[in-house]
């Protein structure tokens, strides 16, 4: 695939390398602005990025866009696919583009123009009777574009910005081949149907209200799942010798000026006054644990010290972003930071990668990482930045894994490796995180007495596995599409009694399970067996016992598998005993 770089240079590029999407979708979405603009002349285009899933476009339409007038659109986009138009680029100075810009009467366009330097050279790229300003890069010709196909109509504030016109977004979708695009569209309709958001509630996991929007409500069940994940986490970060505080939820804003979160992330954070004191409720956990760490002296025979938080925390995200569990205002997140000498730094790293990997593939999540460096918005010196990064990258070579390099996205404080993992239907999401960090250390005048007697500064590692455990959960309700495996699932076991006469026996069963530390539940409603089964399969539950006459009589139950094949799903009768033992074992694997 050839794309045509903004100095006028032609690269051949995969379709597969982020480059080589990035301008497939972004020429897309030209096309898109350019279809627009023939079917409806007086609509004004506003911008039009490539985004991690295909394409978007937004703009000001002189009548109300629908999900009806896509067909239209979609079709004259094929038109300009089959025309195979190439793309060309060129630059013009500042005030032609403005004067260009001007007779297309694009308002749009001409405030982002305006907003740039004087004497700034710009770039346009030009696909027959449309072009736009426009940074690139593109791929040089429409023709190469196999498929494309409209998705959705959306509101979108203009920047952003809810003072600003609400204008029309279209999402899309493209690929080099059909072939490609129906298995997109097949996992689309996949995802749908693993919805979290739609399987929490027929699951009665989690609820979300109108009277806190963005502020995921916990059933029973859902919460059995939560703090199944938590003893996990918890089993596995002692065994690795962390150790467990809790912070304040708020704390006051001077401490969150010192953390730097104040300059850097203060339209993500909540805030309120008592005593005429201003405080923010935290985003993040990381400046509490700089307080525990002051509480008291320390040695370098102390180190490396590994403090974990399950922490609460509340970000203030737009109402438009809300997703479910994805993404909340408030959950909690699996921090855990690390101090330590300079000699340690790589072994520290190493295990935390570990860590991950073993808690990764128990889920069955295959992963990639991304190195993210120094964004524009920082704090530190290069000297640190630098000696951050190549640490990051030694760590991540010294046992073998590949990686990619993200120019820019590094936390404000420091670079960081992002791990991106796959689900069952091939999507990634990002979660466990390291970030190596000399800022904070500094900012809080940490030290601690070393082997020569004299104060050090240490270094510090900030790292979460799960990331947002809710997160977490959403991506596993959708990885396993509500079937969890029998460890982790909130009833493990259905019991269905045949009728009312053999209600006495079951609930007799039903106290030995649970006992013996299986999780079951009880179906006594005076339902038929039939009733009780189907409904017990739609609740996804690992197994299905049975009892009636034959099962009193024998003081066994009759069990159903949930995953096995048809043919292997009814193991016949055992003795509860034996039963508790199946489950027991599921629960260890």
């Amino acid at each position: 695939m050839k794309v045509l770089l903004r100095n006028g240079e032609v690269r051949e590029v995969s379709f597969e390398e982020k480059e080589g999407k990035h301008a497939f979708w972004h020429t897309s979405a030209h096309v898109l602005a350019q279809a627009v603009k023939r079917l409806y002349p007086e609509a004004k285009c506003a911008i039009g990025p490539a985004i991690e899933n295909g394409f978007y476009y937004d703009f000001e339409f002189p009548f109300q866009f629908q999900e009806e007038h896509l067909k239209q659109v979609e079709d004259e986009m094929r038109k300009l696919v089959k025309e195979s138009l190439p793309l060309q680029v060129q630059e013009k100075s500042r005030e032609e583009a403005i004067a260009y810009m001007e007779k297309q009467e694009e308002p749009y366009k001409l405030e982002l123009i305006r907003e740039l330097p004087e004497g700034e050279r710009i770039s346009f790229y030009k696909q027959g009777d449309y072009q736009e300003f426009c940074v690139g890069p593109h791929i040089s010709c429409t023709g190469q574009i196999g498929a494309i196909k409209l998705l959705s109509v959306a509101g979108a504030y203009w920047r952003g910005d809810e003072k600003n016109r609400m204008l029309t977004r279209i999402y899309g979708i493209s690929f080099p081949k059909a072939a490609d695009l129906e298995e997109y569209l097949h996992r689309m309709e996949e995802a749908k149907a693993r919805d979290h958001r739609k399987l929490g509630k027929e699951l009665e996991l989690f609820a979300l209200m109108e009277e806190g929007p963005g502020l995921p409500f916990y059933l029973p069940k859902g919460l059995i799942l939560k703090n199944l994940l938590l003893d996990y986490w918890r089993r596995i970060h002692t065994r690795e010798g962390y150790q467990e505080i809790s912070t304040p939820i708020m704390l006051t804003r001077t401490l969150w000026e010192k953390s730097g979160h104040w300059d850097h992330y203060r339209e993500n954070m909540y805030t309120t006054s008592v005593d005429d004191i201003d405080y923010a409720i935290k985003p993040m956990n990381c400046p509490g644990g700089m307080l525990v760490y002051q509480s008291k002296a320390h040695s370098y025979k102390e180190f490396p010290m590994r403090v974990g938080e399950l922490g609460i925390v509340h970000r203030a995200e737009k109402s438009g972003t809300l997703h479910g569990l994805m993404r909340a205002r408030c959950f909690t997140q699996d921090d855990a930071h690390i101090f330590m000498r300079e000699d340690q730094v790589l072994s520290e790293i190493q295990g935390v990668m570990r860590l991950i990997d073993e808690v990764y593939a128990k889920f069955g999540f295959p992963y990639e990482i991304e190195l993210s460096t120094r964004p524009e918005n920082s704090i530190g010196s290069d000297e640190d930045w630098e000696l951050a990064t190549n640490s990051l990258k030694a760590a991540v070579e010294g046992v073998g894994k590949s990686y990619v390099i993200n120019e820019g996205d590094g936390a404000f404080y420091g670079p960081k490796l992002d791990f991106h993992l796959k689900d069952s239907i091939g999507r990634t999401w990002q979660c466990g995180t390291i970030q190596l960090d000399f800022q904070l250390p500094l900012r809080f005048n940490l030290d601690y007495i070393g082997a020569d007697g004299e104060k050090h500064r240490p270094i510090m590692l900030h790292r979460v596995v799960f990331g947002s455990v809710d997160r977490f959960i959403g991506i596993l309700i959708e990885h396993y599409a509500g079937k969890f495996p029998v460890w982790l699932s909130p009833v493990q076991v259905k019991l269905l009694p045949v009728s009312d006469k053999f209600l006495a026996y079951a609930k007799k069963v039903e106290k030995e399970l649970r006992q013996s530390g299986v999780r079951v539940s009880l179906d006594d409603r005076d339902e038929k067996l039939g009733f009780k089964i189907r409904e017990a399969r739609l609740e996804r539950v690992p197994f299905i016992a049975v009892v009636g006459k034959k099962e009193q009589e024998s003081e066994t139950i009759s069990i159903r598998v949930r995953d096995e094949a048809p043919e292997k799903q009814d193991l016949g009768q055992m003795r509860p005993e034996d039963f508790i033992d199946i489950v027991l074992k599921g629960e260890k694997e």
